[in-house]
Order: C-alpha cells, then sequence, then structure tokens
C-alpha cells in the first residue's frame, strides 16, 4: 500500500494558513480503516498515514471520545463508531440521485444479471454508494461502500472521462503520484478508454481490475459539471466478452444514464 508522506505541522501540504493540519490528520485516520479490516491500533495507524504514533494516540483518543471510534481494551486496537458511521449514513440519504437511481439500475440488473454499481470517487478510489445485482449467480457481488481503484477499472475510466480537460489532467497527476513506477501502464489503459469514450460514449476494462472481471461503464455529468458521478455494468468475463459489451451492454447502460439524468433533471434534481 502506497502511504502518505507525513503531514508536517508547520509547512502543511498546501501551504494555505487557513488548512487545518491537526483536521487532516484525524480525517486520514479515519480513512484507514479498509473494507473487511474491523480493527486497527495506533501503530498500524501510524504506518498508513505516516502520523507520527504520538499524535496517532492523541488523535485515536480525540476521535473515541467524539464517538468515531470505538476502542477494545482488551486488544488494545480501534475499530469505526457509531459517529462515523451516522455520518456515512447522512451523506448516503443526502445523495438523492441513489432513489432516482436505483430504480433504472435494478431493471438493468435483472435483464442482464449483472452487478450495475453508481460510485463516486475518493481520492485515487471509486467508492459505490449504490449498488444492484442480478437474481443469478454472479462471480462478484459489490455493495454499498465498496472501494475500487480508479486507474483499472471501468467505473473509475468513465468518472475520468466525465471531467473537465483540467480536472482530469489534475486528478491524473494524482494517480501518477500515488502509483510511482505502475502508472505508464496503467495510465496507457486509461488513455485507451478516453479513445473508447470518445468513439463510443463508454469505458470498457476487460481483466484490468481482475482477470475474472469485465465490465462497461458511463459517466453520470450533474449540475452542468459541478459533480460527476459514474454507472457501471459487470460480471463474469467468461459471459461479458468484448462484443456483448461493445454492441450490447454498453449502448444500453448509455441509455440507463441517460434515463436517470432525464428523470433528476425532472424532478429538479
Amino acid at each position: 500500500m502506497n502511504e502518505p508522506a507525513p503531514l508536517d505541522d508547520a509547512t502543511p501540504p498546501t501551504k494555505d494558513r487557513n488548512f487545518v493540519t491537526a483536521l487532516a490528520r484525524g480525517l486520514e485516520l479515519l480513512r484507514a480503516f479498509g473494507a473487511g479490516e474491523e480493527y486497527l491500533g495506533n501503530a498500524e495507524l501510524s504506518n498508513r498515514t505516516g502520523i507520527p504514533r504520538p499524535t496517532v494516540s492523541r488523535l485515536t483518543y480525540t476521535l473515541t471520545q467524539l464517538g468515531y471510534l470505538r476502542h477494545n481494551t482488551r486488544l488494545e486496537k480501534y475499530r469505526l463508531g457509531p459517529g462515523i458511521l451516522a455520518l456515512g449514513y447522512r451523506f448516503l440519504a443526502s445523495q438523492g440521485i441513489r432513489e432516482i437511481a436505483r430504480p433504472f439500475m435494478q431493471q438493468f440488473a435483472e435483464a442482464t444479471d449483472c452487478n450495475v454499481s453508481l460510485g463516486a470517487a475518493d481520492k485515487t478510489d471509486m467508492v459505490y454508494i449504490e449498488s444492484c445485482h442480478g437474481s443469478g449467480p454472479l462471480i462478484v457481488r459489490l455493495d454499498v461502500g465498496s472501494r475500487l481503484p480508479m486507474a483499472t477499472t471501468a467505473i473509475g475510466r468513465a468518472w475520468l472521462c466525465g471531467l473537465s480537460e483540467a480536472r482530469r489532467e489534475a486528478a491524473l497527476v494524482e494517480l501518477a503520484k500515488a502509483h510511482g513506477s505502475d502508472w505508464p501502464a496503467l495510465e496507457k489503459g486509461i488513455r485507451r478508454s478516453q479513445e473508447e469514450y470518445a468513439r463510443h460514449g463508454f469505458c470498457l476494462s476487460e481483466g484490468d481490475w481482475q482477470s475474472q472481471i469485465s465490465a462497461v461503464a458511463v459517466p453520470l455529468v450533474l449540475e452542468d459539471g459541478a459533480e460527476v458521478m459514474a454507472i457501471n455494468c459487470g460480471g463474469a468475463a467468461h459471459r461479458l466478452g468484448h462484443s456483448i459489451m461493445l454492441d450490447n451492454l454498453g449502448p444500453r447502460l448509455k441509455e440507463v444514464a441517460r434515463r436517470i439524468l432525464g428523470e433528476l433533471r425532472h424532478g429538479g434534481g
């Protein structure tokens, strides 16, 4: 895992006098809890964030007092508390697009027996904020809260395609920093997806993220570009061949996105 450089109290990374480093560090600790990892100790949190361990100890104590972390005295480790979960649910509840998109997504998932998800960007990842499944056997079922790498997934590449040129180039700079020596190969895949999007209006990922998974995705550009999300359709690679995604699923997913955006405009969203 790529670890960020430690934050320096005297010279925050933004060199902005309004930047509150203590707050930034607290939020980085909360971000360090990954999917499937219930408990982390101060040493683990320090290693993952680059924040000095004494500072981590003070931050975890404060976050525990505020209800954002829970402390297990037997393990001497922490887990996310009800405070952070409440914030997450409030965020999801505020995203009216979920309620509007879900019926269209579920109908498409049932019709294709695929995983259909709506995602938003978080640093160099995409996070699912809504997910629908077909009723048949799928090779993977990813639910709300799942994190996928932006650079290798169809949904991440589609999100990049939905950005303005300036925002996209800034995002690519951050991806390059995060991926280091792996970036040249990853950039080729992203540029290929940009060409696909220019030709077809959607992006493909055929074994780029996981060898047995294929997916197609389109961006959802909201509020005249102020907000960009993406929606994907994915499943077992042996079911979703190139021609199926190119000639069938891609065009149909574009129509799903069009209907979602039309409903948002009709509802004033």
